[in-house]
């Protein structure tokens, strides 16, 4: 293991913010991993645990603990059968995956941040969702003091939601397995509707899995969705807020707020999402409540490609960017009573 002290974690995000740790160690195998875990419980010293680094929000003061960056590698594929290391580069992955002729993850394609993270909040994009086709989990489970296989029936997955997000910190992830579909190297069926217009073609339709890869590259790039060192629209942690899911009567108290604020011809997304539940447009709930694409003056801005992500400009802090991502918080649930959740995970400091 490498290790390094005081050591800077912003180069280790997406947004490039955050302060330095204590302390910062780099584990390139499962033992590793294991190891540097037992270390800090035993020592009872708090611990932070960084992969991609896609999904972070850090402290401008930094962490005082031990990061355990997971830089652990291992790409196994046996048939259809495929095993990643936590440490395993996503979108890497993906692309191997496709090559290879398999269909399941194609949608999920140019996702920044390591295999490991993609079962706590249960990834998704574009009609697909790593849940389904994940079948288990190789964990350490630090209250059990013990190297666990979770079967994808006990991993509680649900929209960005999962056994691992509910209780935080408890496990912490060292391969993912999930079990493709050999389709004769076509896609699985488009599911998301934007996707399927891309490729000229019904929802529910197979293309070339390389094809869906494309489509859905060119969708994510056109929105910063693709980590570019020198697009700072791309300096984000991704989408910032979840898509709100409603319950009947709150659907309907939202529904009444957007005819009162837009007109009554005014429709706002819905998607089922349960018994009794509504899923709505995040991004739309922004755009609406009046802050549009590139919205602010300071060094952190919503992206000028998509009002879901905001990011930093150059010199931004994470006092920066909370306070923008509080403002569009607070906008939001002014104009429609909904109030937005982060999607990334904040360390050190909330929202």
């Amino acid at each position: 293991m490498h290790e390094t002290r005081n050591a800077p974690l912003a180069p280790l995000t997406t947004l490039r913010l955050g302060g330095p740790a204590d302390r910062l160690v780099t584990a390139v195998t499962d033992d590793e991993v294991v190891a540097a875990v037992v270390e800090a419980d035993a020592a009872g010293t708090p611990l932070l645990i960084i992969g991609g680094g896609s999904n972070l929000v850090i402290a401008d003061a930094g962490f005082r603990g031990t990061a355990l960056r997971v830089a652990t590698t291992g790409f196994d594929l046996d048939g259809t059968r495929l095993t990643l290391a936590a440490g395993e580069n996503w979108s890497a992955a993906v692309a191997r995956t496709v090559e290879a002729g398999l269909a399941g993850l194609e949608c999920l394609a140019g996702i920044p941040g390591s295999a490991g993270a993609t079962p706590i909040q249960n990834v998704g994009a574009y009609g697909q969702e790593v849940a389904a086709v994940l079948t288990e989990v190789i964990a350490y489970d630090r209250a059990e003091r013990a190297v666990c296989a979770i079967p994808a029936d006990d991993c509680g997955f649900a929209y960005r939601h999962s056994r691992f997000k509910a209780d935080p910190g408890r496990f912490v992830v060292l391969r993912v397995r999930f079990e493709l579909e050999d389709a004769g190297g076509l896609s699985a069926p488009i599911q998301y509707a934007e996707a399927a217009r891309l490729l000229g073609v019904e929802p529910g339709e197979r293309v070339p899995a390389a094809t869906a890869r494309d489509a859905v590259l060119k969708l994510r790039t056109g929105k910063g969705m693709v980590l570019d060192p020198e697009d700072h629209d791309t300096w984000s942690a991704g989408s910032f807020f979840t898509n709100p899911v409603l319950e009947q009567a709150e659907f309907a108290d939202f529904r009444d707020r957007v005819a009162h604020r837009l007109g009554p011809d005014v429709t706002p997304p819905a998607y089922p999402a349960g018994e009794g539940r509504t899923k709505t447009s995040a991004a739309w709930l922004i755009d609406r409540a009046g802050f549009a694409k590139g919205y602010g003056t300071g060094p952190a801005r919503i992206s000028g490609k998509h009002t879901l992500a905001l990011t930093n400009r150059g010199g931004a802090t994470t006092a920066d960017l909370l306070a923008l991502a509080r403002e569009v918080r607070d906008g939001v649930r002014d104009a429609f009573g909904v109030t937005l959740v982060n999607e990334p995970v904040t360390v050190d400091v909330s929202l």
